[in-house]
């Protein structure tokens, strides 16, 4: 089934591009999931295990980085500045590290300062976090 009504969505969801547009489009959804990964352990282990949010923040930013990283490099990105995948890895994750920072700066912050429940915090700093992630890696390591 080759409809000409599906060309654009196949192009937009299944073929490699090096259009940005349709790049940062994909990396909202490796994003949302990336998020989901994050959000999940953060309540988890904030919620049902006791660790400290601040620390579960951390945990959780991890462990949503690496979900991240498999997808970004499998549907995302098709052009990749280091052939080395360690090394790869290591400046994402660098880049990430800094988002994890902002992440408990503005979590702390929206959460101490603006007075709102963790999880909510979670989301202002995840929004802010996305932009960063995606133009530091889009310009650094896939361009």
């Amino acid at each position: 089934m080759t409809d000409t009504n599906e060309k654009p969505l196949y192009r937009l969801m299944k073929n490699q591009t090096d259009n940005t547009s349709i790049q940062l489009f994909r990396y909202l959804f490796v994003g949302s999931a990336a998020f989901i990964v994050d959000f999940i352990s953060l309540y988890m282990f904030t919620d049902v295990l006791s660790v400290y949010y601040l620390i579960s923040a951390g945990i959780a930013f991890i462990l949503g980085l690496i979900a991240n990283y498999v997808l970004s490099i499998s549907w995302v990105f098709n052009k990749r500045t280091l052939n080395n995948v360690w090394s790869e890895f290591m400046v994402f994750a660098v880049i990430g590290l800094v988002g994890l920072g902002l992440n408990e700066l503005l979590i702390y912050f929206f959460t101490e300062y603006a007075d709102l429940y963790y999880l909510i915090s979670k989301m202002f700093a995840a929004a802010l976090i996305l932009l960063w992630n995606f133009s530091a890696r889009k310009l650094t390591l896939f361009r």
